[in-house]
């Protein structure tokens, strides 16, 4: 089993030195994972920061110390995945954002397309929000990454669009695609944008923009995915074909 990870805002440690760790993660960690005194364990700052060691002193339920071994510092990834995933219903989102996560996205865009049955309005789309938020740091945490995918706020469709036509590669998921994800020429460096549409699809007007933007209809095979797992599955085709799995 590898270390596990904790999360320590503005992480500074340095190798020989100790770090504390104590608030909601030190309870966790002492109280919940019943770490003692020797075991190994990971701190990050969820940005590309780790700091590796050793728990060097336990203090009540909610405090210990960490001896750090070594600092290491993980570089920007390339290129940088990009999914916009359309608002799904209940808890569906939450489930696409965790298992992104533990693929491997570098960033998620809410989008409220005009099909989406769920719209995030007002104090509930905060909440909703910061779920999502709490989602992609509890993942993070879980698949040992040193850094959290960044998880945007709601988007409109004009801005998705304009997020398109920045990206070096652009596509929108969509079952009706002529050309397959796999074979798509893909850039080495820069970012790549998935649209990821809602259980009743991207609308023709939505099409329509992100086609002005540069973004072209594939189809990920002959299956059709649910919205809350088709991002997963197009991340992980993506991370192969980069080479970022190598």
């Amino acid at each position: 089993m590898t270390a596990p990870v904790f999360v320590v805002e503005g992480l500074r440690a340095a190798t020989g030195g100790t770090v504390t760790l104590d608030g909601a993660e030190g309870r966790h960690a002492v109280s919940v994972r019943r770490l003692r005194v020797g075991e190994e364990i990971v701190l990050t700052d969820g940005a590309g920061t780790g700091a590796y060691g050793t728990v060097a002193a336990v203090e009540g339920k909610d405090r210990l110390e960490v001896a750090v071994r070594e600092v290491r510092t993980e570089p920007e990834p390339a290129p940088r995945i990009t999914v916009v995933q359309a608002l799904p219903k209940g808890d569906r989102g939450e489930l696409a954002v965790e298992t992104m996560t533990e693929t491997g996205v570098d960033a998620i865009v809410p989008w409220a397309a005009s099909r989406c049955i769920t719209q995030w309005k007002g104090e509930r789309g905060l909440k909703a929000l910061a779920k999502w938020r709490a989602t992609a740091r509890e993942a993070g945490k879980q698949s040992r990454r040193l850094r959290f995918p960044e998880v945007a706020e709601a988007s409109s469709t004009k801005r998705v669009a304009e997020l398109l036509a920045a990206a070096d590669f652009a596509a929108v998921l969509h079952e009706e695609g002529a050309e397959p994800l796999a074979a798509a020429e893909l850039p080495a460096t820069g970012g790549i944008v998935l649209v990821v549409g809602p259980e009743g699809g991207v609308s023709p007007e939505e099409l329509a923009a992100f086609a002005e933007a540069g973004a072209r209809p594939y189809r990920l095979g002959r299956s059709v995915l649910r919205t809350s797992t088709a991002g997963t599955a197009a991340t992980a085709l993506l991370l192969g074909r980069t080479g970022r799995w190598s």
